[in-house]
C-alpha cells in the first residue's frame, strides 16, 4: 500500500489504498460503466446511465428484488419535510418527481401519495425539525395537536402532549416494483443485468478505467459505480472503519379494523417515543398492517449470515408499540422480515469517489433512510460517472468529513 492524496469537498486527504494498479490490455473498455449492486440505487443508476446512451453492465449478488439487503418489503416511506436535515430536501423533492416519472415510463404505479405524519411528544425534536424543513423550503404542511390527529386518523391512540406534522405530499414507494421498473427501463436501452454474479474484486487500470472480476470472468469499463449496500466495505476498504451493518425489523400484523388502515384513510407515519422511532404504512398488497422499528433496537449483524428473522427482542418492542399506540393493529404477526442497514457514524449518507480512484464512485451507508432517495441518487451517480456537475450540494455526504 502507498499513500495517495485526493481532493474531495474542497479538502485534501491522504490515505493508503490497497488495490493494485493494472495495465489495461484492451484498446477500449467493453463497457462504459459497470454497476456493482442492482438494488434500489444501483438499478436507478443503471437506468440513468443507459438512457444517456452508455454501455452499462449491472452485477447483482442475488436474484433481482431479493430479500437479503435493504430494498424489500413491498413499500418504503417517502417524506419531503426531513427532520434528519434540511439539506436533504432538494434531493428528496427530485426523487419524488423521478418516482412518478419512472412509474409512468414503466407502466407501474410506484409512488403512492398518502400524506405523511411525523409524531412525537412536544419538544422531542423530530416534529420541530421537520417543521423547520418545511419553513426552509416552502413545503406544504399542517401542525396538528393530539385531538386533531385522533379526529383525522382514529387508529392512533396517542398520550397527552403529543403533536404531529402533516405533509400532504408524503407517501410510499413500491420498493420491489421500483427496482423492476428501473431494470426493465435500463434493459430497454441496452443495459446488461447479470444476477447471482457478485463482484469479487476490482482494479483500476493505467488508462483510467477499471477491471472487475467475478466468478464468471473479468470485465473492463471506463467507470465503476459501487452500490453494494451491506457488502460495501469489500469493494471500498476505506469505509471499513466508518460503517457497520445492523438488522432492522419489519412486520405485518393482523388488524381488528382494517378500514382504519386502508390506503386513503391512513397515512405513512414516523412515531418517536422513548422506546425509539417506529414507522408504518397503510395496507398495501398484504392483509397485515406494516410497521418497522424501533430505531434504537437495531442489532449488529454480518450481512453474510443468511438469517434475517427479527429477534424476539425486536418483535416484542414492535408489539408493545402497537398495543400502546395502534391497538387495532396489535393482532398476531402474519409476516416478519429483517433488513440489513449500513450505518455511518453520523447516520448521514456517504456519496463519493473511492480514495485514489476517481473513476470509481459509490453511494452507501444510508443508515436506514435512503430508499426514498434512490431514484435521485441513481441520477447523481450517473452525473458523477460522466463528469457532469451535480445540481445538489454533495459536500455533506463526502467521505472527507470523517478525516482528521
Amino acid at each position: 500500500m502507498s499513500p495517495t492524496t485526493w481532493t474531495t469537498a474542497g479538502r485534501r486527504v491522504t490515505a493508503c489504498v490497497s488495490f493494485r494498479l493494472e495495465r489495461s490490455t484492451m484498446p477500449q473498455p467493453s463497457y462504459d460503466v459497470i454497476v456493482a449492486g442492482v438494488g434500489a440505487m444501483g438499478s436507478a443508476a443503471c437506468w440513468h446511465l443507459a438512457q444517456r446512451g452508455l454501455r452499462v453492465l449491472g452485477l447483482e449478488r442475488f436474484d433481482l428484488g431479493h430479500g437479503m439487503g435493504s430494498s424489500h418489503g413491498l413499500s418504503r416511506i417517502i417524506r419531503l419535510a426531513y427532520f434528519e436535515g434540511s439539506h436533504y430536501v432538494p434531493i428528496v423533492k427530485r426523487a419524488h418527481e423521478l418516482w412518478a416519472q419512472t412509474g409512468e415510463q414503466a407502466g407501474l404505479k410506484l409512488l403512492h401519495v398518502t400524506g405523511s405524519l411525523d409524531l412525537a411528544p412536544i419538544g422531542a425534536g423530530p416534529v420541530e425539525s421537520s417543521l423547520q424543513s418545511c419553513l426552509d423550503h416552502g413545503l406544504e404542511h399542517e401542525q396538528l395537536d393530539r385531538a386533531e390527529i385522533s379526529r383525522r386518523f382514529p387508529a392512533f391512540h396517542l398520550p397527552e402532549g403529543h403533536i404531529g406534522l402533516w405533509q400532504p405530499g408524503g407517501g410510499f414507494v413500491a420498493s420491489e416494483k421500483a427496482i423492476y421498473a428501473h431494470v426493465g427501463l435500463a434493459q430497454s436501452r441496452g443495459a446488461e443485468i447479470r444476477t447471482n454474479e457478485p463482484m469479487l474484486d476490482w482494479s483500476p487500470t493505467a488508462d483510467g478505467g477499471v477491471t472487475v472480476r467475478t466468478e464468471r470472468g473479468s470485465y473492463s469499463a471506463g467507470r465503476l459505480v459501487i452500490t453494494s449496500g451491506g457488502w460495501i466495505t469489500d469493494a471500498v476498504p476505506a469505509l471499513s472503519r466508518q460503517v457497520h451493518t445492523v438488522k432492522q425489523a419489519i412486520g405485518w400484523f393482523t388488524t381488528r379494523k382494517p378500514e382504519l388502515f386502508r390506503e386513503g384513510a391512513f397515512p405513512v407515519f414516523i412515531l418517536t417515543e422513548e422506546e425509539g422511532s417506529f414507522y408504518g404504512f397503510p395496507l398495501y398488497e398484504h392483509p397485515g398492517f406494516k410497521i418497522g422499528g424501533p430505531h434504537f433496537a437495531r442489532e449488529p449483524m454480518d450481512p453474510r449470515q443468511d438469517d434475517r428473522t427479527p429477534s424476539p427482542r425486536q418483535l416484542a418492542l414492535i408489539q408493545e408499540c402497537l398495543k400502546r399506540y395502534l391497538p387495532d393493529a396489535a393482532g398476531a404477526p402474519l409476516t416478519l422480515k429483517g433488513c440489513v442497514y449500513t450505518v455511518s457514524p453520523d447516520e448521514d449518507f456517504i456519496i463519493d469517489s473511492v480514495p485514489g480512484a476517481p473513476q470509481a464512485v459509490f453511494a452507501s451507508c444510508c443508515s436506514g433512510h435512503g430508499f426514498k432517495f434512490a431514484s435521485a441518487i441513481g441520477e447523481i451517480l450517473a452525473d458523477l460517472s460522466t463528469d457532469t456537475p451535480s445540481p445538489f450540494d454533495l459536500a455533506p455526504f463526502s467521505l472527507a468529513r470523517f478525516a482528521g
